[in-house]
């Protein structure tokens, strides 16, 4: 069960026996009250500790707060307007979000010379904090939900990794930021459908063949996606607003640094007339 719940909690043992008789047991109420506070900072504590180092020692690389503050915002304003099923992915939505901010500050650390290194480190770094984000929110019980929203989460961190790289390989002439944000939702969505798209086989198959609604597919995985991409916009609206880090995506990104303007030429000095002989003479 999640950190972030409290209120009342019914339990029902549940087994099927049959005809013999009803296979859920009596309801057991509990006053579940949320648990100490101090694990549910340590994914921002982490944070605090990034902005400790040396290339985020200035007052630009707290604005990381901004986006992070964004999500949260969110998350919870839209909590009472969703169905209770999906209350469970508000978490994965801050995990993500804070294993964004982290990669936004580690920046100088993860770029490499290769791409695919810098890829690499982007995606263990994007992993890694993600997942102590989502770990700090969970109770040491298991459930069923905990490992739904692993998974997606695991989804969401590897098709966020894959596409920045695929947007540097594209952007890599210059840093446009619209057509940034374009490629980058084009490419969430279509690594979202190849993830999806074997086990959509599979179901057909299991099914033998018998009609499937196409909907059914299309439109959860697109949803992820928008929902992947919605994580990611406000970290690439601050990238766009802030030279700081602005800087920063540009070298995730291997962008090419842009030369410096070309000063104007100097007109050519005209050399003074001689004077006129007539006047010597």
């Amino acid at each position: 069960m999640p950190l972030t719940a409290d209120g009342p909690l019914a339990v029902v043992a549940s087994y099927d026996i049959g005809a013999l008789g009803s296979k859920d047991g009596p309801r057991v109420l509990y006053d579940w009250v949320k648990p100490g506070m101090a694990s549910l900072l340590l994914p921002w504590l982490a944070i605090l500790a990034l902005l400790a180092l040396t290339p985020n020692r200035r007052a630009a690389a707290w604005l990381i707060w901004l986006p992070l503050g964004c999500l949260i915002a969110i998350n919870k304003a839209a909590q009472p307007l969703l169905p209770s099923e999906t209350d469970f992915l508000a978490d994965a939505i801050t995990a993500l979000g804070a294993g964004l901010g982290a990669v936004w500050l580690l920046s100088n650390y993860l770029r490499r010379q290769y791409r695919f290194i810098t890829f690499l480190c982007v995606l263990l770094a994007l992993a890694g904090f993600s997942v102590l984000a989502f770990v700090s929110q969970q109770t040491l019980s298991l459930s069923p939900e905990t490992f739904e929203v692993a998974i997606a989460l695991a989804v969401s961190v590897m098709t966020t990794a894959v596409a920045l790289g695929f947007c540097g390989l594209i952007c890599r002439g210059r840093y446009r930021p619209f057509g940034l944000y374009v490629w980058l939702l084009l490419l969430l969505a279509v690594i979202w459908l190849v993830i999806a798209a074997p086990f959509f086989l599979i179901q057909m198959i299991a099914q033998g063949g018998d009609f499937v609604d196409w909907s059914d597919f299309f439109l959860p995985v697109l949803a992820a996606a928008a929902v992947n991409f919605a994580v990611l916009l406000p970290f690439l609206i601050l990238s766009s607003a802030s030279p700081f880090f602005r800087e920063r995506l540009k070298a995730l990104l291997h962008v090419k640094p842009e030369p410096p303007p070309v000063p104007p030429p100097l007109a050519p000095s005209v050399p003074p007339p001689l004077p006129d002989a007539a006047l010597k003479a």
